[in-house]
């Protein structure tokens, strides 16, 4: 067997949990699920051969939980060698793919990041497959007691001392933590921004040890929600020399330096009270398209103009129905149903107030978001054919699994949303729930639905938000095949929409 070593420069940026039961998925945090690691701005698999549970325990480190949990892949298998054999799924063929996987890693168990481990990522011979027989590691991990209870805890690499802020509480650890200690003897007068500004110890001087590692409780009162947000604000309100401008970055830089910006700043409006701020979370939502509804809804349907007015006035048709000689003709829709899911760990909120909404006189509803997805017919090689698009006049939960609780609903201008485990519906019935291809021939095609597509809302992960089919059209009919969401079993398919948008975009 090769010796795995770790290699210079190598750099595990991110590790995340994908859950795959539908038990996992419903589960805040996800405690159980295939490894996936960020190297080089994409995710990858990392396989299961030479996976030990001092692996596994890292990870849940990683991830704030205690320890890791034993759990029997036999099924995690059974499914695995399920996708393999269905024609449908993308999984065979990336699995071929060294780019997909991550060869090995090998941990002590003490490291407090996977990136501490020594770590392979591509096999030792060139043409040897990185995971032959194997497939992606599956880890889960014990929760937290807090977690178990629903209250949420932070955990601090310091031994404790004395707690004098009046917006927490000390309390023993909920779980002994990774990794060095950094201070002990913490004192705190309640003013400081951080604790490095605390009088404090040095830890290796006084001989802590993990089991003495400090928790912190915060309270937030009069909150009905569990997600914490904190608000960065670095310099003064006279800051004016602006540095950067029209900043745009994919996600998967390091640093902002490395995203897309003006070469000389252009910023008229100069700085201080226009300077971009952020705001930081643990918790987003993440909305995921429901491919398989989309593959058995569609259809096609020949509609009067004399029924598309309110259509007409939303830009749900094409251009050329500025052109006909209204009501007489028809248009041919391309209709299906779409079901968006929130995956994620928050709410699915607009960015806007109530008070920013739209009011439509034609469909008398409110737009909380001007464009929610984006329904587009492509060539195969990415240029489009045909394109509508669905403003998301309503945002609600249509339905929830069972032991969640319906939320948010439109009637009686109500709060809008997609709440946690839940999802919205639109039925193929409705206005602007189509693509209009009057004036498309026959062919093979790719269908896309982008949703979220100008990123309005935040998310935890936006590599999900594409959903394609197979789509043949032959005058008469149409035939809709292969539908998958982007990062179906893996990621390489993220740098595949990236060239498809850059193709579309005419950009080299």
């Amino acid at each position: 067997c090769a010796t795995v070593q770790q290699v210079p420069g190598l750099s595990l940026e991110d590790v995340r949990l994908k859950p795959i039961l539908a038990r996992a998925k419903l589960s805040l945090p996800v405690m159980e699920g295939a490894v996936e690691v960020k190297h080089n701005g994409r995710w990858k698999q990392v396989c299961d051969a030479g996976w030990t549970r001092n692996n596994s325990r890292v990870v849940c480190g990683m991830l704030g939980f205690p320890r890791e949990k034993h759990i029997n892949t036999s099924f995690y298998r059974k499914l695995w060698n399920m996708k393999l054999k269905d024609p449908n799924s993308s999984l065979k063929t990336l699995s071929q793919k060294n780019s997909f996987w991550v060869h090995r890693v090998r941990c002590r168990g003490t490291e407090p990041h996977l990136a501490r481990c020594p770590t392979q990522v591509a096999p030792p011979a060139p043409q040897q497959h990185a995971c032959p027989r194997g497939m992606h590691a599956i880890v889960s991990c014990l929760p937290n007691p807090a977690s178990q209870k629903g209250t949420g805890k932070g955990r601090s690499k310091t031994s404790p001392g004395k707690d004098r802020h009046g917006a927490g509480s000390t309390d023993p650890p909920s779980a002994s933590g990774l990794g060095p200690i950094h201070m002990s003897e913490v004192r705190c007068t309640g003013h400081e921004r951080s604790l490095g500004e605390c009088r404090f110890q040095d830890a290796e001087q006084s001989g802590c040890r993990h089991e003495t590692d400090a928790a912190v409780r915060c309270h937030m009162p009069h909150m009905d929600f569990q997600s914490q947000e904190t608000w960065y604000w670095a310099g003064s309100p006279d800051a004016a020399q602006v540095v950067m401008s029209g900043v745009r970055c994919a996600g998967t830089e390091m640093a902002l330096q490395q995203c897309q910006r003006h070469g000389p700043v252009h910023c008229p409006s100069g700085g201080g009270r226009f300077s971009a701020g952020v705001i930081c979370t643990a918790y987003a939502p993440d909305l995921v398209m429901n491919a398989q509804l989309v593959q058995e809804t569609a259809y096609l349907e020949d509609r009067p103009l004399g029924l598309l007015y309110c259509a007409h006035e939303e830009r749900c048709l094409s251009r050329s129905a500025d052109h006909m000689q209204w009501p007489y003709g028809h248009r041919r829709l391309l209709r299906f149903s779409s079901q968006i899911h929130n995956l994620g760990r928050a709410d699915f909120r607009p960015r806007m107030g109530r008070h920013a909404w739209t009011w439509h006189q034609c469909h008398r509803h409110f737009h909380s978001i001007e464009v929610f997805t984006h329904y587009d017919l492509l060539t195969l090689n990415g240029s489009k054919v045909a394109e509508g698009h669905k403003a998301s006049f309503c945002l609600e939960d249509t339905n929830c699994p069972e032991g969640l609780q319906r939320r948010f609903a439109c009637a009686n201008f109500g709060e809008q949303g997609v709440s946690v485990g839940c999802w919205d519906t639109y039925r193929h019935d409705i206005d602007c729930q189509w693509i209009d291809i009057t004036d498309v021939p026959p062919g093979s095609y790719t269908f896309q639905v982008v949703v979220n597509p100008k990123h309005e809302v935040a998310e935890s992960d936006f590599s999900n938000n594409v959903m394609r089919c197979q789509c043949k059209y032959d005058g008469q009919r149409v035939w809709m095949h292969g539908c998958h969401t982007s990062d179906a079993y893996g990621a390489d398919v993220v740098s595949d929409l990236e060239r498809r948008e850059r193709l579309a975009n005419n950009l080299v």
